[in-house]
């Protein structure tokens, strides 16, 4: 440090948890505080109220809660903001985390989990944030009607801009970026979600069937992401 100079104070990141459970509340406030500024609260709507009075960097959603459970919460806010959304779930809720990726979840955690499960959690999706955030690259991907602009962060079909959650953008990125290429399930979580981990192919499935809700005429029957069975998916060759 330089004499007469005081240090910079530390920005840390804050995060938002909601939490029913009184206990766990308490043991993820403590746990998170070592690394980040934290808040708790007990159900969806204090989440709400909360957020916008002082809105966060992440906020942590647990599904069944009073009042208004996770998912009506993340729905909520994701009408707000962008900001990076992690669900609590039980084990074996699937249902539950579809929906919560079909409402714009970045991610989610099943119960119980331990606090360093979490940490990589949390650090992948600050990775992905941090990444949106940097001096982009000038490229440009067209492919038919579809441009996305790495620069500006913006992709349009038809000349229509087309909004995009971070980890939606990210994915289609990679996809654009390899027109032809076949690319499996587990190469595209580790890249875009940013770790390993078993199950996670299910996240890129929920996750490309959004993107096709945004950018193909026909989801069902898509002509851009095109679904290589076994493998994984493929983005289609240029047309011409």
């Amino acid at each position: 440090m330089t004499p007469g100079h005081a240090s910079l104070p530390e920005i840390r990141r804050r995060i938002l948890v909601a939490e029913d459970e009184e206990n766990l509340r308490s043991l993820l406030q403590l746990s998170l505080s070592r690394a980040y500024e934290v808040e708790t609260v007990e159900d969806g709507l204090a989440a709400l109220e909360a957020f916008e009075s002082r809105p966060a960097d992440m906020v942590i959603l647990d599904i069944m809660m009073p009042r208004m459970d996770g998912l009506a919460a993340c729905e909520q806010i994701r009408r707000r903001s962008d900001v990076p959304i992690i669900m609590l779930t039980a084990l074996g809720s699937a249902d539950d985390v579809v929906k919560g990726f079909n409402l714009g979840a970045d991610d989610y955690i099943s119960k119980p989990f331990t606090f360093k499960e979490l940490t990589v959690r949390i650090e992948a999706v600050f990775r992905r944030l941090d990444w949106m955030q940097q001096p982009p690259p000038a490229q440009v991907f067209v492919n038919g009607e579809l441009r996305m602009d790495i620069d500006s962060r913006q992709v349009r079909l038809r000349d229509a801009e087309i909004h995009l959650t971070p980890i939606e953008f990210q994915l289609l990125h990679y996809l654009m970026a390899r027109p032809g290429q076949t690319v499996s399930k587990e190469d595209l979580f580790r890249r875009v979600w940013g770790y390993d981990f078993t199950g996670g192919t299910n996240l890129v499935e929920v996750g490309v069937r959004r993107l096709r809700e945004k950018i193909e005429g026909d989801p069902s029957n898509p002509v851009m992401i095109l679904t290589m069975r076994g493998v994984g998916y493929k983005f289609r060759t240029p047309p011409g």
